[in-house]
């Protein structure tokens, strides 16, 4: 919290005294205006001539006795203007700053904690109606992010504590049997402390591209994706996966640009982005057809952007159930392998490390069954050294 501060004059007197003050001085401008217009061009009555001056009914004998009339006028009319203006300024303020009352109730609200709160500020669009319609806008995005936190929180805990249950409950079975086998006792258990690895790390890979934590520095796309192939190659090999390197199909991604490089440079983290590429293929390995699957990875340059593109057969998927496979924890229908069905971070993984790296991911069913995704990541331009 910042340091405390003395309190000042409200918004609402500071503009009744602004409009007051203008008021005012345009008056006495006025009024000063025609005090010498009439100083200037009255005559002077002549000592045996004295020239009755017509003035509001009255006859002046000469130009100071009208001076002085007209000043004592003139302070009336002034008091007068001040007194108009503070009045109507308090109003027209009151009027004007009523938006911001509204505003001011709304923020306090949402100082407590209620993030359904809403502003809905009524009347035609204005400065303050802007900026009603962007703090709603805004509360509406924390809201949802408040409930996917919440959403997210709540299967965490129940996906940590699941191992942690079937540890607690064979070892229990280890206490009350004796005579039951160590190697089946130890071999069962690393398998459950290996899934809760295996979620731990996932968990601490998510945070870390959601609070964007990492270093940037120009990394090949096209060789991460070397790296991953490789290192997933075995497994693709073991499930009869056949996987294939080629260039983005054209109706997939923009026209090529000529102006931009021909290099599939970014910039971000290479661990990040490796860990981005081995997901997706990974993803792609496991969730496939039982026999004679494949996968085919694509890496391209198109409108300043790198594009990695991976596409598997697979069964059909309903489009509708697209969104909901990048949320964490969420493992779509007929896409959950049996011998290895993860910890349902993977996409979720892929998306916040794409968007921490200023990038989009689009996630197409294929009508001939399988998912294509698509990564598309800002490239850095290579400087020439001629």
């Amino acid at each position: 919290m910042g340091a405390s501060r003395r309190p000042g004059l409200s918004v609402r007197l500071k503009l009744t005294l602004s409009y007051a003050g203008l008021l005012t001085l345009a008056g006495a401008l006025l009024i000063a205006v025609v005090w010498l217009l009439l100083r200037g061009h009255i005559p002077v009555p002549g000592p045996t001539d004295l020239s009755d001056i017509p003035v509001m009914g009255d006859m002046f004998p000469n130009r100071r006795l009208l001076l002085r009339v007209f000043e004592s006028v003139a302070v009336v009319v002034l008091l007068f203007l001040l007194v108009v203006g503070l009045l109507g300024g308090w109003f027209l303020a009151g009027r004007m700053l009523a938006p911001l009352a509204r505003i001011t109730d709304a923020t306090q609200a949402v100082a407590q904690g209620s993030l359904s709160h809403r502003i809905e500020l009524p009347g035609r669009q204005d400065e303050f109606r802007a900026l009603a319609d962007s703090f709603d806008a805004m509360l509406a995005r924390l809201e949802a992010h408040d409930a996917e936190q919440r959403r997210f929180a709540a299967n965490a805990s129940h996906e940590l504590r699941t191992p942690l249950a079937i540890t607690q409950t064979l070892l229990d079975v280890a206490r009350d049997d004796p005579d039951m086998d160590s190697g089946e006792l130890h071999e069962r258990l690393s398998a459950v402390n290996a899934r809760a690895i295996e979620l731990t790390e996932a968990l601490l890979t998510l945070s870390r591209a959601d609070q964007g934590s990492f270093s940037q520095e120009p990394v090949d796309l096209s060789l991460i994706v070397e790296e991953a192939v490789e290192t997933l190659m075995p497994l693709a090999e073991k499930r009869g996966v056949t996987v294939e390197t080629k260039e983005p199909l054209v109706d997939k991604v923009p026209a090529q640009d000529t102006s931009s490089s021909e290099m599939t440079t970014v910039s971000g983290s290479p661990a990040l982005l490796l860990q981005m590429t081995t997901n997706l293929l990974h993803n792609a390995i496991i969730h496939n057809l039982p026999t004679h699957g494949s996968v085919q990875v694509g890496v391209g340059v198109a409108a300043h952007q790198v594009t990695l593109t991976v596409e598997n057969s697979g069964d059909g998927l309903d489009p509708e159930l697209i969104p909901t496979l990048t949320e964490a924890f969420q493992r779509g229908t007929g896409r959950i392998s049996r011998d290895q069905a993860g910890v349902g971070l993977g996409l979720a993984i892929i998306k916040s490390i794409v968007q921490a790296h200023a990038g989009t991911l689009a996630l197409t069913p294929l009508d001939d069954g399988g998912l294509s995704v698509t990564v598309c990541l800002p490239a850095v331009p290579t400087v020439s050294r001629d």
